[in-house]
């Protein structure tokens, strides 16, 4: 990449990008942040989180107003004040009815925007934020959602790529995190479909991207934008989409790829 390039735009995945796994924010993480903004450089906050618990970091890193590409691309949400400017929804039916004949032990939510979610049966403390609704299964179906989550507390990430291989999951999308969760998503839609969308309301062309991720529902997005970075701690299919790798989190990847360009 030329010398002379610099980012028009720098999109930042959330979790083990911006704050760790235990969601502390650096505070060289948050300083670097604000070096773009000193430049006048839009920061987008692109993460697999529904905007509810996407909104504490947005605040924290700073950031005062602006879109923000939440649930991997199904919702932008343009703040403050709050209005969702777009919502991808489809119908789970489908997915869960296969899930629960194939895999009857994982647990199924779904997302309530800017609420919470809705679901069967407890998930792990810590994994799920907001307003828990909990309903029966013909109740989470019965109407149209902007995602659907599984999590299995007692399997892999190993797990879900073969479950999701196996139903094949036709009509939609899919993402592996970085332990055993799938996220569903509405076919076509993820991180780089929403970010070309914001990137085109702000007059950034997809060239002058700067993006940073580390997870498998980064890939489209580091493969979109400009300059993709892989934070050093992704899985190698994640590092392989990059343009470019940098250190692990621990050791201020993303502070070092920002500082290089401000």
């Amino acid at each position: 990449m030329a010398d002379a390039w610099r980012p028009g735009l720098v999109a930042l995945d959330i979790d083990g990008t911006v704050v760790d796994h235990e969601g502390r924010l650096p505070a060289e993480v948050r300083e670097a942040v604000q070096r773009v903004l000193a430049a006048d450089v839009p920061v987008v906050l692109s993460t697999g989180r529904a905007w509810h618990s996407t909104l504490p970091v947005f605040t924290a890193l700073g950031l005062t107003e602006g879109p923000s590409v939440c649930s991997n691309g199904a919702v932008t949400v343009a703040y403050p004040p709050q209005q969702i400017v777009k919502a991808v929804t489809f119908d789970p039916r489908n997915v869960i009815s296969r899930v629960r004949e194939y895999s009857p032990q994982t647990l199924i939510a779904v997302e309530e925007i800017g609420r919470g979610f809705r679901l069967t049966e407890p998930f792990p403390d810590g994994d799920l934020t907001g307003e828990i609704i909990v309903e029966d299964v013909e109740q989470l179906m019965a109407r149209p959602v902007t995602r659907v989550i599984m999590r299995d507390p007692d399997g892999s990430d190993e797990d879900f790529i073969a479950l999701a291989e196996h139903l094949g999951f036709h009509g939609c999308t899919y993402f592996i995190g970085w332990s055993a969760w799938l996220d569903i998503a509405p076919e076509g839609v993820n991180k780089a479909t929403a970010l070309a969308e914001v990137a085109a309301g702000l007059g950034v062309d997809r060239a002058d991207v700067l993006a940073l991720g580390d997870g498998r529902n980064d890939i489209e997005m580091l493969r979109w934008a400009g300059r993709g970075v892989a934070v050093g701690d992704a899985p190698p299919e994640v590092r392989e989409a990059a343009d470019h790798v940098t250190g692990r989190f621990a050791d201020g990847g993303t502070v070092d790829e920002l500082t290089r360009w401000f």
